[in-house]
């Protein structure tokens, strides 16, 4: 257990959107995705994910780990099933945000969620880097009366809204930490992933990456930051996180060109730059192949936060 608290500590949590959501129009998206962590609570009607298409019943919540690509139907008997990238363009005939006041009497089918990111020492994804699926979150009272606040208080004019929402996001990673550890959920991949977070060499690689996405970050960098071997530092990064440095940095990179996709007004060429591409098409190439959709759709569109 001091090994979870240790990590808890470590993590840097960042808030990012939350909505309440009618369901105007059944619809499946075959590879919902989005880069932060996603959870979101059934209100009303019904909701099914994975290749399977299992069931999250009403009160329940479903967890989408960041960077995660999942099949989720939305409502009931769907008469579409569309790309994440075709709903973008088309999301206005399926989903309609409401104000928190209105979910007591809304009829229509209906979810809540919080959208955030959670990083070990501000480099990596947490819930990604344990390679966690989507799953179920049966009812719990202190989720979703965490939920509940969030949404809330994001729109609210009191003073201390703000803050009152980055408590209760910081209290929200912890629920679900706790959930996970209180089920003996994916146990295997806990004891697996969750090693790497101990060793100071492998923090000193996740930090010399986040501050040098646009520099040089070849193996032979790399060993010198972990004062380990050229020929080594792709076997050690490997063996400790799963992945290979170079698909891990490639990872970091497209997260956050969508960041400033999101957020700036700089040209996909400047973006692709500041994150290490120096040749524009070749960015376009892997940001499409990584995210499914043009860099210069995810510029335009807004999330599924946003409707």
């Amino acid at each position: 257990m001091e090994d979870y608290n240790k990590i808890i500590e470590s993590l840097g949590v960042k808030f990012h959107k939350s909505k309440n959501v009618k369901i105007l129009q059944s619809l499946n998206i075959s590879n919902f995705y989005d880069v932060e962590n996603t959870i979101l609570i059934l209100n009303k009607g019904e909701l099914r994910f994975g290749e399977e298409q299992e069931l999250v019943k009403e009160g329940e919540m479903l967890f989408i780990p960041g960077g995660k690509s999942v099949n989720v139907t939305f409502g009931s008997n769907p008469v579409e099933s569309l790309s994440n990238d075709e709903y973008m363009s088309r999301k206005e005939e399926f989903f309609k945000g409401f104000h928190y006041s209105e979910l007591e009497d809304t009829v229509s089918e209906n979810f809540s969620l919080v959208n955030f990111e959670a990083k070990v020492f501000d480099s990596v994804n947490f819930f990604t880097s344990l390679d966690l699926p989507p799953f179920i979150i049966h009812k719990s009272d202190r989720l979703t009366t965490i939920i509940r606040t969030i949404i809330k208080e994001n729109v609210s004019e009191l003073a201390g809204s703000e803050r009152v929402v980055k408590i209760n996001t910081d209290y929200l990673v912890v629920e679900i930490v706790r959930y996970i550890i209180k089920n003996r959920l994916f146990v295997e991949q806990l004891a697996t992933n969750s090693t790497y977070f101990k060793d100071p060499r492998l923090i000193d690689i996740f930090a010399y990456i986040k501050e040098n996405l646009n520099g040089d970050l070849s193996n032979k960098v790399l060993a010198n930051v972990a004062n380990v071997s050229e020929d080594y530092v792709g076997q050690y990064f490997k063996m400790l996180t799963g992945i290979n440095p170079q698909d891990y940095i490639e990872y970091q990179r497209m997260e956050k060109a969508v960041q400033l996709l999101r957020t700036t007004k700089k040209s996909i060429r400047d973006i692709g730059k500041e994150v290490g591409y120096k040749d524009t098409a070749y960015f376009c190439r892997r940001f499409k192949m990584m995210f499914g959709i043009p860099a210069g759709k995810m510029r335009r569109r807004e999330s599924l936060m946003n409707v």
